[in-house]
């Protein structure tokens, strides 16, 4: 449901923020807008300034030649009222006939704040008597009886936060029921969604108007199980194929052993058969390892080789190691060097001993395979806060920048391998691969500052990762 109420919160957060923009949009185009425009009190000083400007010569008035200009600009006329005899004075020329020259008290007050003949008119005070501007008809609307309630004036700003808010409220209700149908057939589209990793059959109903992507999302569940149940017929099918072969070879694989190794013994034979004799019992070990190896794999791949864990020193284990396989090389080809960075109280791990000393073993025969005519082997244990490494390091032939990124991403040890003429990098490895990710830790590969073959086996600080 999480990502259903991700989708509600991000749909309700884009509806607020783009009502709230179209607010504040409209708000400053209605700013922009009233500026443009002249504003009410721009008639009414016009009126004083020509009340001021308007001066007696004798028995005439003149207005100044600005003011003037000003009025015939806009197209304004004005006419000047005396206050004893309400008659016209003074006006402008181009006066329109339906403008009177005489007025009554009555008609004064109505112009004042109305018209006069349709044109909308303003006033203003002289020494004289009332000067009086007319606008063109279109330019200005006045209203004629202003009077607002002073409660109402007050108040005004919390009524129109009482107005925006109930139209918010009203756009996100009309937003809810708009969608409710939508968000009912939404939840039942990600429960089904978020069930598909967790390998169960799922099973939405398909209604509403998302009943389309719930029939693809019940294909999509019943296509999985089908993948998921022949994925598993295969595999069994190649566990028991493993273990069917590696159990049928082993008794005759031993009559071989058994044979070939009296022949190398026997003192009847040419040394030359003798030493073909040795040839046979060394491949024939080689195998029996790479059968008891390939049983190896197929278990610790499924979770079938059990772990018999205990506290373990690393220090130990690259002694032991080191030692029984300096004991198998009489003609010292393969020197080992051991370094021990660690000390006695913080070189132990919890894991399983046969398991982990196989992992080194194959590590140090990995060296020995890959660099026939010999190299120097460096096995070095360090031990940090952070975690514990054993690293097998040789000097030998090393390995290719694209055989090293193969053995790094080789998903599984029954991929067919291209490089059959060469020796490969691969059970052993793979199954060094899978003891380390049973202990909680990694391999890393790379190349070693010598130039040959480097492997690490990581414990505790997994997640850091090291390039070389």
């Amino acid at each position: 449901m999480s990502g259903i109420v991700k989708i509600i919160r991000r749909c309700i957060g884009i509806l607020s923020l783009s009502t709230l923009f179209i607010l504040l949009l409209n708000i400053a185009l209605l700013m922009s807008v009233s500026a443009r425009m002249a504003t009410n009190a721009g008639p009414w000083t016009t009126a004083e300034e020509t009340a001021q400007e308007l001066r007696k010569q004798g028995k005439r008035y003149v207005l100044s030649k600005e003011q003037a200009n000003q009025l015939r600009a806009e197209h304004v006329w004005a006419v000047l009222i005396d206050n004893q005899t309400l008659a016209v004075q003074w006006h402008t020329d181009g006066l329109p006939q339906e403008v009177p020259l005489s007025y009554t008290a009555c008609e004064i007050a109505g112009l004042t704040r109305g018209y006069i003949g349709g044109y909308p008119t303003f006033t203003a005070e002289s020494d004289s008597g009332l000067v009086v501007l007319g606008y063109p008809k279109d330019r200005y609307w006045k209203h004629m009886f202003p009077s607002w309630d002073y409660q109402f004036i007050k108040n005004a700003p919390y009524l129109a936060l009482t107005v925006v808010g109930v139209n918010l409220a009203a756009i996100f209700l009309i937003y809810v029921l708009a969608n409710a149908r939508f968000l009912k057939s939404a939840c039942p589209i990600a429960e089904g969604i978020e069930a598909l990793p967790l390998g169960g059959i799922v099973e939405v109903k398909e209604q509403g108007i998302l009943s389309g992507i719930a029939l693809k999302i019940n294909e999509t569940s019943r296509m999985m199980q089908v993948q998921r149940r022949e994925l598993a017929r295969k595999e069994t099918a190649r566990a028991n194929w493993i273990s069917g072969v590696s159990h049928d070879i082993r008794t005759p694989l031993s009559m071989v052993m058994g044979y070939a190794g009296q022949l190398a013994e026997s003192a009847a034979l040419p040394a030359e058969d003798r030493k073909k004799a040795e040839i046979i019992c060394a491949q024939s070990i080689r195998m029996k390892n790479l059968i008891n190896d390939l049983n190896l794999a197929s278990k610790l791949e499924y979770n079938m080789q059990p772990l018999s864990k205990e506290q373990v020193s690393l220090s130990a284990l690259a002694r032991q190691s080191a030692a029984d396989f300096i004991n198998s090389d009489p003609k010292e080809t393969y020197p080992v060097a051991l370094e021990v960075c660690c000390d006695a109280a913080s070189d132990r791990i919890r894991g399983d001993k046969a398991l982990l000393l196989r992992a080194l073993r194959n590590l140090l025969e990995n060296a020995r395979i890959h660099n026939p005519a010999g190299c120097r082997i460096q096995l070095t244990v360090h031990c940090t806060a952070n975690g514990k490494r054993l690293t097998v390091e040789d000097d030998g032939v090393g390995i290719s920048e694209e055989k090293l990124e193969n053995l790094r991403h080789t998903p599984h040890y029954m991929m067919h391998d291209a490089g059959t003429g060469e020796p490969r990098h691969g059970l052993g490895l793979l199954i060094v691969q899978q003891i380390a990710a049973a202990h909680g830790g990694k391999v890393v590969f790379g190349h070693g500052k010598q130039g040959g073959f480097l492997a690490e086996m990581v414990f505790g600080d997994v997640h850091e990762d090291r390039k070389r």
